[in-house]
């Protein structure tokens, strides 16, 4: 007898195994057969997801590919981000978007390595390391100044959300102050993390490092560009381990190649992977990552813990903890759950 349900799930890092997925969809009683994809195009997604009741994954989800999914009652994304899906669309189609928040396995792993991209910017360890590897210890020497003491310098979070409540955290054990900008951070929040709020300029202005934690939408979409870079200061760095759009990634380049800014840890680009004859890739001021930021062995484990337990959320009939279109009119009746 086939299964009642039918959930796709695109491959995941560590070998795409869907084996956890099935698991807790067995024990939360749910009968559902879990197929893994790989796709490369929209036609390919079509081709293997049309006649799905769930989706586990977001990419490649624009209004023609969802328009296309009339069954599907759900995407749910492994990931804190959710631009690879039109959110209006599947608003507009009945569709529910659920993503996965940092705080539910990747906070650690994302501050930790937005304070790891500040220090090495800040003490030019990636320049360092490659000219005592050439053989050129007077020229690593000569690298050094100028070079600010990160203790008594100020940190710069853009958005304040999880991510970057850890990271205020962690910044304040290297004698940094914190100060922030976000419109929607509670001030009962910013008190608690002793982040001193700012509108955009003054927090661009004050900071001698400017970590990025903000989603990609509408309203976020370039938020950074050459005004914004011309108002840091020149010794001061931009981190991000957001989303590459975010910043205007043209604009980021001519404040590194006019010294607007002093240098870059990154990563996340507008174009993934980064193409090799991008000017970033051959500056000595900027550090560059592969979008790897939420990666490690326990946070890959624990990735796909939250997403399954949303899809038996919505296949019981119950809406799911972590809608990012809540003014969707589901295709089914659904109601509060645990």
């Amino acid at each position: 007898m086939a299964a009642k349900y039918k959930v796709i799930g695109f491959a995941k890092l560590k070998g795409g195994s869907m084996d956890l997925e099935r698991a807790e969809l067995a024990k939360a009683g749910i009968d559902a057969e879990v197929v893994e994809a790989h796709c490369r195009t929209e036609d390919e997604l079509l081709e293997v997801a049309g006649d799905a009741d769930v989706v586990l994954g977001g990419h490649m989800f624009t209004r023609r590919v969802i328009e296309s999914l009339p069954k599907c009652l759900a995407v749910v994304t492994y990931s804190v981000g959710f631009d690879g899906i039109d959110v209006e669309a599947a608003t507009d189609s009945g569709l529910i978007v659920v993503n996965n928040p940092a705080s539910e396995w990747c906070v650690e792993e994302v501050s930790n390595q937005a304070i790891a991209l500040l220090l090495a910017c800040a003490k030019k360890m990636v320049l360092q390391h490659e000219l005592v590897r050439q053989g050129r210890w007077i020229d690593a020497k000569r690298a050094l100044p100028p070079m600010g003491s990160v203790h008594g310098e100020t940190l710069g979070l853009v958005g304040c959300g999880a991510i970057a409540r850890m990271v205020a955290g962690k910044a304040r054990c290297f004698g940094l102050s914190v100060v922030g900008y976000d419109p929607y951070l509670a001030q009962s929040l910013a008190d608690e993390y002793e982040i001193s709020m700012m509108d955009l300029p003054g927090v661009l202005k004050s900071s001698d490092y400017v970590s990025v934690h903000t989603p990609l939408n509408d309203e976020t979409f370039h938020l950074l560009g050459e005004k914004e870079f011309r108002q840091m200061k020149p010794n001061a760095y931009m981190i991000n381990t957001a989303r590459g759009s975010v910043i205007n990634e043209a604009a980021l380049i001519k404040a590194l190649q006019e010294k607007w800014i002093a240098g870059a840890g990154l990563d996340v680009f507008e174009k993934e992977p980064v193409d090799p004859d991008n000017p970033l890739l051959k500056m000595d001021n900027v550090i560059l990552i592969p979008h790897s930021a939420s990666y490690s062995d326990a946070a890959l484990d624990t990735q796909p813990v939250n997403p399954v337990r949303e899809v038996a959320r919505i296949l019981k009939g119950q809406w799911p903890r972590n809608v990012v279109n809540r003014g969707v009119k589901p295709k089914v009746d659904l109601v509060e759950g645990d």
